[in-house]
């Protein structure tokens, strides 16, 4: 579903991605984990097109975009992010607009669904996400936890066949990282396509089908959960799990 090539993003004389390659299938959660600096975030900002690059290639599905890409590519832009959906570290709900009518802003605005056909979609992601009663308060009412939740449902509203989650929980104290968690698990565990940033090596360890590590710029390894945590092969991710379990 997403294939990423030799990815190549300068800001100035800095290497931030230095030949950066990942793949992640189709109904497969995909989490990338690593210091921060590492250049982790601006890769996924790549994928949906918010930063161009410099060298190498993006494919998600049947779309390719290129380095550097001009005016021209804004239609494919467009038409990339109605299929990827992205979940930030800061929420950026829209703060005058109901927990509902944030959900329903993509379906309206975006896609020109009618209200009566957004409105029934929009309720039944809030009730995916376990905020079914707070439909009508304003997004200053909620914790910071609950927001995120509004947050992923949003982006679900779409409809998107990826998603891509940068660092979702990273605002949130332990419990609502928790709750934030518990949705993104069952995301995953419902087949969507999903690449994660994270630090929630618990999270990892559960739910991702496959782990990519990044360092300098780097994808240095990918593999099973299982073979990242017990047989890394690279000493920088032998060092990140070290740091991660003290």
């Amino acid at each position: 579903m997403i294939r990423v090539d030799n990815l190549v993003k300068r800001f100035g004389i800095v290497d931030v991605l230095r030949g950066a390659s990942l793949e992640v299938e189709r109904g497969e959660t995909a989490v990338i984990i690593g210091a921060s600096g590492g250049g982790k975030s601006t890769l996924l900002r790549c994928i949906n097109a918010l930063e161009s690059f410099d060298d190498g290639r993006i494919h998600v599905d049947d779309m390719t975009l290129e380095p550097r890409a001009n005016g021209d590519a804004r239609e494919l832009h467009l038409r990339l992010r109605r299929r990827v959906g992205m979940v930030f570290q800061q929420f950026h709900l829209f703060p005058h607009l109901s927990v509902l009518e944030n959900v329903m802003s993509g379906p309206i605005h975006a896609l020109g669904k009618p209200r009566d056909e957004a409105e029934p979609m929009a309720r039944s992601l809030l009730e995916r996400v376990g905020l079914a009663d707070k439909a009508h308060q304003r997004p200053a009412t909620l914790s910071g936890g609950q927001q995120q939740r509004v947050a992923i449902a949003r982006a679900l509203a779409n409809e998107p066949e990826v998603m891509l989650f940068d660092e979702p929980t990273s605002a949130l104290d332990p419990r609502m990282t928790g709750e934030v968690l518990s949705v993104m698990a069952d995301l995953s565990r419902s087949g969507q396509t999903m690449l994660v940033v994270s630090h929630a090596m618990g999270f990892v360890r559960r739910s991702a089908h496959r782990v990519h590590v990044m360092a300098d710029g780097q994808v240095i390894e990918s593999g099973l959960p299982a073979q990242i945590f017990e047989e890394p092969r690279d000493p920088r991710t032998r060092d990140l799990l070290e740091e991660a379990a003290s």
